[in-house]
């Protein structure tokens, strides 16, 4: 299916890889080709309200600078990978998966399936590729002392800074990539998704929003620790070890109380709710804590006033969010394009389900730059070689499928 679709300019394929973390409605969904697009070349994004009117499915993503215009900041250097600040399409053919049946939605859809049935499957082509950082293990550790001096301040509470590692002049089969990567890591928000030569290579474990109905859901992850899955023993002590943590326990909440806020722009007054508060979930190489934030809508609240007044999602800036979008813009080096943005979905009926963009590799198959980055929440009680040895973790699957 995924070799059929490379021969278009755009496609969007999403894989709950068979978990059930709730809302959940397909297993695999592939929307190819694009019969109408819009992205921010060619309108502000409240003109998305009309596209979706007019659209059956719509497919898409949304950068993290879109949200700068929305806090009045000046946006950061332009991604080398390629990117707009949004793009969203309705797709020329859909394909969905649930269970033990497949439904094609497009002209043709017994041709299409003949055409699929007949692709070659090639062997994943393996690659290595070695790695710059921006920051060196010291200048990170300077940079996070610094970011605590801005929490002594009162300047922030929490704040999630990333560091990016890249190589230049690289060639990669982003199909090959994608499937080790889902091989080694595979994740409940997984995508891959291209636009013209720009690649996302995404295995997120994390949920940004998702409508059901008048009831929206958000899924913040804050909290992370290493798993040991030959060890029973001490995995389950590393999985207490993390729900007992003060430090991870007050940078969930902290991110809570945000999306708490966010939601309660759009949602009902005293609808919002945490249904959960630090659940303990298991990943191929790491626990996570996750809490589950719900509201109901008010009445006649467009999809772009939700994104507005929810995106970027907490869980990537910190609180408070405008302050610390700005240290993040002073602190990091370079642009965060699609990287702790979203991928997602919206139905015919409006409801919608969005990924948040980590645990990912970013390709420009033109210029040949290919990039991961990876963060942690940073708070008055971070250790900053604890932050930069949770980077390195959150990164392993990226770096045993690439080097």
């Amino acid at each position: 299916m995924l070799n059929w679709a490379q021969r278009f300019n755009i496609f969007c394929f999403l894989d709950n890889q068979d978990y059930t973390i709730q809302p959940r409605h397909y297993d695999c969904l592939l929307a190819v080709g694009a019969t109408e697009r819009l992205d921010a070349t060619q309108a502000g994004f409240s003109a998305i309200d009309p596209f979706l009117e007019k659209s059956n499915w719509a497919f898409g993503h949304l950068s993290y600078e879109l949200g700068l215009d929305w806090f009045g900041l000046p946006t950061s250097s332009v991604s080398p990978i390629g990117f707009p600040s949004f793009l969203f399409f309705q797709p020329q053919y859909l394909i969905r998966l649930t269970g033990h049946t497949v439904v094609i939605e497009g002209v043709d859809p017994e041709g299409v399936f003949t055409e699929i049935g007949v692709q070659n499957i090639k062997p994943a082509q393996s690659s290595t590729v070695t790695f710059k950082s921006r920051f060196t293990k010291e200048s990170y550790i300077e940079t996070i002392k610094q970011l605590q001096r801005h929490i002594q301040l009162g300047d922030c509470y929490e704040i999630n800074f990333c560091q990016e590692f890249f190589a230049t002049d690289v060639v990669i089969d982003p199909l090959s990539v994608f499937l080790m990567l889902l091989e080694v890591s595979p994740n409940p928000f997984s995508a891959l998704y291209k636009v013209a030569d720009s690649y996302l290579l995404c295995a997120s474990p994390e949920r940004f929003l998702c409508k059901e109905g008048s009831v929206l859901f958000s899924q913040p992850i804050k909290g992370t620790s290493k798993r040991f899955p030959a060890d029973e023993a001490l995995d389950k002590a590393a999985k207490e070890a993390l729900y007992n943590s003060a430090k991870d326990r007050s940078e969930n909440v902290m991110v809570v109380d945000l999306v708490r806020n966010d939601l309660s722009r759009v949602c009902r007054e005293g609808s919002v709710q945490v249904e959960e508060l630090f659940g303990i979930y298991a990943f191929p190489q790491v626990h996570q804590m996750i809490s589950t934030v719900t509201g109901t809508l008010k009445p006649d609240i467009t999809f772009s006033e939700i994104i507005e007044a929810t995106f970027p999602m907490g869980s990537m800036t910190g609180a408070p969010k405008k302050r610390v979008m700005e240290l993040i813009r002073q602190y990091e080096f370079g642009s965060r394009g699609i990287f702790s943005g979203s991928v997602g979905y919206i139905r015919p009926d409006g409801n919608f389900d969005f990924n948040v963009v980590i645990r990912s590799v970013m390709y420009n198959a033109q210029s040949k730059y290919l990039s991961y980055q990876v963060g942690s929440g940073i708070t008055i009680y971070s250790d900053p070689e604890k932050e930069w040895e949770e980077c390195l973790l959150k990164a392993a699957a990226i770096k045993k499928v690439l080097t």
